[in-house]
């Protein structure tokens, strides 16, 4: 089979470039032939963003139309055999014209009462994030899920499926594998076969500091990097795993990278870990090719950074910023073992002489860059597979609480009340409205708590969680503000006391600007539009912000972006591109 070109593509007549392009969306030639006006098409992805927007142009009637010409999953269509070519291979490859009978009728259950609860088909791109296909027990459970959504939620979903459907297409129509991608992808998944005891044997992923499966991950991404062809691979005093690949002078500045492994308890397999895989596929095909950069890269997997295990965040990229707190060493877990003796049964000199030797030396670094997991929903809503980070949020937290008078919820008249809770409500809702009316400021009560509440009980206390953050700090300290003031005029208003008290404080990391342009220009490079926009979350960049420039990429998740959960994912093609930004930004500091 010959395979299509871009330079075929960009110069052919219309009706046959439409003709070539025939197939990727399913009974519908519309959009190929919109999405051709706007050619040349420097990259693959180029023609697939315009495609995507041709559909987000397209208006409600035409989307919902687009969605119900694709067949059911295991529908009637395939059973009369009236499937297009690419569905019928989507779905065999699936297992889907291999189910059992009481699978066949459980998906048409649920095809049926999709059908009748939204008004249009299931839409599962079937052959996964991987492209490989997801197996029959996935799809189900994926099915399952979504049968819950909101109608508004679930178009938008069928829609970023039809998508990716799309684009698995046309990389069949084009011949390009997502071959870095797809390595990016397999060590994702190898490392995630290591889990903490409890965990593992229920199919969760937990990786905490130094446990069993720590070690393990640990000791894979130095083999890893060996492979690669890094010049170095060791582990640091504190669990970090740190790869040099050298520049053509041994001696030159190094740009510094990576990002954490050890995660959040039923998290997901991406978080931390891309920013740690990605570059390490950078150095392997710059190995492969041997070639060298005038400077050195240096990719460090970060021990710790999420806390769980010990009372203790960013542990791994707090020590190379010589931010290493001696009392952490005495903490102890939950099952009493300190990290001093956790340390040394992992074969860590556990000694702050050892640790304080770990800083580095802010004169002898290009920057500081990371690639990292959105862990939001922004990205996936907009149809963008990579977005650049523009400053990651300040925040700040608060544990509080208001005491009113429990009375009888029956007898007490409501003008007469003194409601814990519903002064606590009241001011959730300000954060709401407070965070909203500006611009990349957000606020959540996370925490709402009546003790010993009753349900004929009018509360007399409540406590709850502040947690407040903004892309500075300046425009975090005014919320901050805001929100202490109307606590204490709705506490003076309803007759209550309260409690507030601060636990957290961390400074905005606003991206260095020639780095944040680096970044621009890579994604640039790739035929995609620059999408800037604040991290939400906080990252290792943080931390290396207090020693030396640096600047974040962030690749979109699918689910809607869910992060710290199970149902975390990335596509092979969205990997594939961010290898190729990094890729771009060192090619283009040389």
């Amino acid at each position: 089979m010959t395979m299509l070109t871009l330079a075929q593509l960009n110069t052919a007549p219309l009706d046959e470039a439409c003709a070539w392009l025939d197939g990727t969306y399913e009974h519908s030639p519309w959009i190929a032939r919109e999405a051709l006006a706007r050619r040349p098409f420097a990259t693959l992805a180029a023609l697939k963003h315009a495609m995507v927007q041709v559909v987000r142009d397209a208006g409600r009637e035409r989307q919902i139309a687009l969605i119900r010409a694709h067949p059911e999953l295991a529908g009637k269509a395939m059973v009369s055999k009236t499937l297009t070519a690419e569905s019928t291979n989507e779905q065999g490859k699936a297992g889907l014209t291999d189910c059992t009978p009481d699978e066949f009728a459980r998906i048409q259950r649920m095809n049926a009462d999709y059908n009748a609860k939204f008004g249009w088909p299931f839409i599962l791109a079937v052959r996964g994030p991987r492209g490989t296909g997801l197996d029959r027990h996935q799809i189900m459970a994926t099915f399952e899920r979504r049968l819950q959504g909101h109608p508004d939620f679930e178009l938008a979903e069928c829609l970023r499926n039809i998508h990716r459907i799309a684009e698995i297409r046309l990389a069949d129509k084009f011949g390009e594998t997502p071959t870095l991608g797809e390595q990016v992808w397999d060590w994702a998944e190898a490392m995630a076969v290591h889990s903490d005891p409890g965990f593992k044997e229920a199919g969760e992923l937990t990786v905490t500091y130094l446990t069993e499966a720590h070690r393990a991950c640990a000791a894979l991404l130095q083999g890893w990097m060996r492979e690669c062809g890094f010049d170095e691979v060791r582990l640091d005093a504190v669990g970090n795993v740190v790869g040099v690949y050298h520049g053509s002078d041994a001696s030159s500045k190094r740009l510094l990278t990576g990002s954490h492994y050890d995660t959040v308890r039923n998290g997901g397999r991406y978080d931390g870990r891309l920013g740690i895989l990605v570059p390490m596929a950078c150095v392997r095909e710059l190995s492969r090719a041997g070639r060298r950069l005038p400077f050195g890269f240096e990719v460090v997997g970060f021990a710790e950074e999420e806390g769980q295990r010990y009372k203790a965040t960013f542990l791994g990229s707090g020590a190379l910023v010589g931010q290493f707190d001696p009392a952490w060493l005495d903490q102890t877990d939950a099952d009493g073992v300190s990290m001093r003796d956790a340390m040394r049964a992992a074969g860590l000199p556990a000694t702050m002489d050892a640790i304080a030797g770990e800083r580095r030396d802010p004169s002898r670094y290009l920057g500081f860059v990371e690639v990292h997991i959105e862990q939001g929903p922004v990205l996936d809503a907009m149809d963008l597979p990579l977005g650049v980070v523009r400053s990651i949020n300040g925040s700040v937290r608060y544990l509080g609480e208001v005491a009113g008078q429990a009375s009888h919820a029956g007898t007490t008249p409501m003008g007469q009340r003194r409601d814990a809770a519903l002064a606590v409500a009241e001011l959730a809702l300000f954060v709401e409205r407070r965070a909203a009316a500006v611009p990349d400021v957000v606020g959540t009560v996370g925490m709402l708590e009546v003790p010993a509440g009753s349900i004929n009980v009018v509360p007399g206390r409540c406590r709850f969680s502040l947690d407040l953050r903004a892309t500075t700090d300046t425009a975090r300290d005014a919320l901050a503000k805001d929100v202490c003031a109307e606590l204490q005029a709705i506490c003076a208003r309803r007759g209550v006391a309260h409690t507030l008290e601060e636990t957290l404080r961390a400074a905005a990391a606003p991206s260095a600007p020639d780095w944040q342009q680096r970044w621009e220009a890579a994604v640039q490079s790739l035929g995609l539009p620059v999408f800037r926009m604040p991290s939400g979350a906080g990252h290792d960049a943080m931390k290396l912000h207090e020693a030396m420039p640096q600047a974040m990429l962030f690749v979109r998740g699918g689910n809607s972006g869910m992060s710290h959960n199970p149902l975390e994912t990335i596509t092979a093609h969205d990997a594939q591109l961010v290898v190729q930004a990094f890729s771009h930004l060192l090619e283009h500091l040389a």
